[in-house]
């Protein structure tokens, strides 16, 4: 969770954890208390997965809602790889006027169309064709990329998944790491509290806690 103050950016909060998506609604919800709402703008960036946007919504109902930049980027790369597989440069200047015309033209069921019309070179272009206007379709809301750039939003999920790479990643996934899920949650929750600045804060609240059992033990 990042703050865009100006020109910086900010870091409130991280969350990383090997769970459910009804944990992660339930997490955001509880960090979400966190934020001034009077003072801020809240703004959603995710990769268009669902589940991942639910999560979102239920901790910050009515926020504007963005489509990674990058990971929609992806999805039309991959589509142009598919259909002009033996035209590299025909693939290149589709990509550059289709993310022309979804970042600053908005003309997001125009290019929904325009895939959908296709006619695919092969089987594996049109497996991609479907894929990629069914995604586009599911995310026709979350496109004004033009008007996030002007009101000072993100388009883009960089900052979180640098984040992920070093609270997670670097630890969890380093060469010859062996670890339960149970171990995971708790190694991963003593890194975001460095990160977080409430390290102190949570051996504090686990003395307390301890301290309770044993009140209620020996009462």
């Amino acid at each position: 969770m990042y703050l865009l103050d100006d020109d910086r950016i900010v870091h409130i909060a991280s969350w990383h954890q090997v769970g459910s998506a009804e944990e992660l609604g339930q997490a955001l919800t509880v960090a979400a208390f966190r934020i001034p709402r009077q003072k801020v703008r809240p703004c959603l960036v995710g990769d268009g997965a669902p589940w991942l946007w639910n999560a979102m919504q239920q901790a910050f109902p009515g926020a504007r809602e963005v489509l990674d930049y990058y990971h929609c980027s992806e999805h039309i790369h991959a589509l142009a790889e598919a259909q002009y597989a033996d035209d590299p440069q025909k693939a290149f200047l589709w990509v550059e006027a289709t993310m022309a015309r979804l970042s600053y033209k908005g003309e997001v069921g125009a290019v929904i169309g325009g895939i959908k019309r296709m006619h695919p070179a092969n089987n594996a272009a049109k497996e991609c064709i479907r894929k990629t206007a069914n995604y586009l379709s599911n995310n026709k809301d979350r496109f004004n990329y033009h008007g996030a750039r002007r009101g000072g939003y993100a388009i883009g999920s960089g900052g979180i998944e640098s984040a992920n790479k070093f609270i997670c990643h670097v630890r969890i996934k380093r060469s010859g790491a062996w670890w339960l899920v149970s171990n995971c949650n708790n190694m991963l929750k003593l890194r975001c509290a460095l990160v977080n600045g409430t390290f102190e804060e949570l051996f504090d609240n686990r003395a307390t806690r301890e301290k309770a059992k044993r009140s209620l033990r020996n009462a």
